[in-house]
């Protein structure tokens, strides 16, 4: 008889396997046009893609354990896989903010500066009218996003949206066995 794995062992494929496809979605994207990776439609396709790659194999998993599996089971199948995709991507993002194309952080910052404008002035507020000091703290905080430490900061803050995803996964995959039921 064949040992089922443990959600943790379950979950290193999956992460892994997200991992490398949002690092493929990533360079293509950066490759058809860099100013894609600071587009809000590109952070929702990702999104979307993430959500249907982790809903595919948590049902994967819960099928390999016998069709059901508890909340928790399910919760720790789905942060494990996620966190494993996100320290694969933050790899690969490193690399190509770092290593590949240096001057990407400046050029998406001065991008994703432009949007947050824009997103004032559609909320009715004119950015002109705020002062040049809290201009340029909107600017370099947007900057500082992007350098080797704020890159490991926005990681840190990610896993608590890491472990809401997970909580939202898990309700969505858990399955119980009413047959057991009194």
């Amino acid at each position: 008889m064949e040992e089922q794995q443990t959600p943790f062992q379950a979950a290193i494929k999956p992460g892994l396997t997200m991992g490398l496809v949002a690092l493929a979605v990533t360079y293509i994207a950066y490759f058809i046009d860099s100013s894609l990776l600071a587009s809000a439609w590109f952070a929702l396709v990702s999104l979307v893609i993430f959500f249907g790659l982790i809903i595919y194999f948590g049902k994967q998993y819960r099928e390999e354990i016998g069709g059901f599996m508890s909340f928790g089971a399910a919760f720790n199948f789905s942060f494990i896989a996620v966190l494993i995709s996100g320290i694969v991507a933050l790899i690969g993002q490193i690399l190509l903010f770092h290593v590949i194309d240096p001057t990407l952080p400046q050029v998406l910052a001065d991008i994703t500066f432009e949007n947050s404008l824009k997103m004032m002035e559609g909320f009715g507020q004119n950015p002109d009218a705020l002062p040049p000091s809290a201009l340029d703290e909107i600017r370099n905080s947007t900057a500082a996003s992007f350098t080797l430490t704020g890159q490991l900061k926005n990681f840190g803050f990610a896993l608590i949206f890491y472990a809401i995803i997970a909580l939202i996964l898990a309700a969505i995959l858990k399955k119980r066995d009413k047959s057991l039921d009194y």
